[in-house]
């Protein structure tokens, strides 16, 4: 707790602004868009397929377009389309309050989603930045400042569905209105503190360099493999909502465990993030570091497989193991692939850089929803076991480079 502490008060106000910004924007959305459905489906009487449709567009419009967020913070800085993003996000949620036909829910569904492909890469891109001077200024690893942040975003997601669904027994209208003005406070709050032109590092990291050459673009090889690795850690997290709730269905006879299961991911993930990193930061290269994550979220697969004729905990201990071991890789995967991006492109593209890899895992996680879906279909272990192949794949493309032991990571 006392490194928590010290870790807080040494990121500055900046990097305290960017985290709080966070747990407060995944506080709102995680209060509305869990409920979407059921609203769609029963509330507005929505056909099955065009909820799926419109869930759908929600999510491409957000993660797809993650990258064009990126490239305009590069253009016009991260000020402008953070506070640009904030009031669509409202604005979207306000609309998506009082839409009663489908041409309007389609419409402030994409608006909400659009404005978190604006927020995040923006907020993303500078806490990277922030962090890297924390690094300088500090001597520690940068990925304890962006385990705060991603600490902060899990706080949110935990405490987000709860305050939902009490917010929804005033309907879902109230709901939706509760989340537009969370989003104008967030707007309000980087209005009077986000300064025009944030601190950027200076002067080289402390403790031994890593000779790994200048930093380069978009296509060089580097960055591509932590695309590539960063998508299978993505397609594999998307199996809490995919592969999950058809377990837990198949073990209980219902859905009824799965809110529980992912309030145990989040509250896992604040236990294990911090001490994780802090073992990674002394023991591991962020190569390392990223490939660990992977192969804890493939023996996740492969324990869940094993597991699933013990009839134990209600037949949901397969789930368990899935779930916390899924949550120990994304605590090591996550932060260390933010920290690694400044060290493979220039400054002046990393919010593109930022956005370009969560749009390819994106993109990646559409791509392999059906297969991943249809493979389910079959008996046994045979899905789990077969899901465990991407993060291995993932561990296999992270990209190579001298293996220098990290002065801070």
């Amino acid at each position: 707790m006392a490194e928590w502490r010290s870790d807080v008060h040494d990121a500055g106000p900046l990097v305290r602004l960017l985290a709080s910004t966070q747990f407060a924007f995944n506080i709102g959305f995680f209060a509305v868009v869990p409920y979407l459905a059921v609203h769609l489906g029963q509330t507005l009487g929505l056909a099955g397929w065009l909820v799926g449709l419109v869930l759908g567009l929600r999510t491409f419009s957000q993660q797809g377009l993650f990258a064009v967020g990126g490239a305009l913070t590069d253009r016009f800085g991260v000020r402008p389309v953070v506070l640009t993003g904030c009031v669509l996000r409202a604005a979207g949620f306000a609309w998506l309050a009082v839409a009663q036909a489908t041409a309007g829910v389609i419409a402030s569904v994409l608006l909400i989603g659009f404005a978190a492909a604006l927020f995040s890469p923006a907020v993303e891109t500078e806490a990277a930045r922030q962090a890297v001077g924390y690094e300088r200024r500090t001597g520690r690893p940068r990925t304890r400042v962006l385990g705060l942040f991603s600490a902060a975003g899990q706080a949110g997601t935990l405490i987000g569905p709860v305050l939902g669904s009490l917010l929804l027994l005033g309907g879902f209208r109230t709901a939706c209105l509760a989340g537009a003005a969370l989003f104008m406070l967030v707007w309000f709050g980087h209005l009077r503190l986000l300064p025009e032109e944030p601190p950027r590092p200076d002067g080289p990291a402390p403790g031994p360099q890593r000779p790994q050459g200048r930093p380069s673009g978009l296509l060089d090889r580097r960055f591509l493999g932590l695309c590539a690795a960063y998508s299978s850690y993505l397609v594999a997290y998307n199996q809490l909502y995919l592969a999950l709730p058809q377990e837990v269905e198949r073990a209980t006879g219902s859905q009824a465990a799965l809110g529980w299961l992912l309030a145990l991911a989040s509250a896992f993930y604040l236990i294990v993030q911090m001490p994780l990193l802090n073992w990674a930061s002394r023991r591991l290269t962020r190569r390392g570091a990223v490939r660990a994550g992977l192969l804890l979220i493939a023996v996740g697969f492969v324990g869940a497989a094993v597991l699933l004729p013990v009839e134990a905990a209600g037949g949901l201990l397969p789930s368990v193991a899935f779930v916390l071991l899924l949550t120990a890789g994304q605590a090591l995967v996550v932060p260390t692939a933010r920290a690694w991006l400044p060290d493979l492109v220039a400054d002046r593209r990393l919010g593109l850089a930022n956005g370009t890899m969560s749009s390819v895992a994106g993109l990646a996680v559409l791509a392999c929803g059906a297969p991943a879906g249809a493979l389910l279909s079959a008996p046994g272990a045979v899905p789990w076991l077969v899901l465990a192949v991407l993060p291995l794949l993932g561990c296999l493309a992270a990209p190579g480079r001298p293996e220098v032991r990290r002065g801070g990571s």
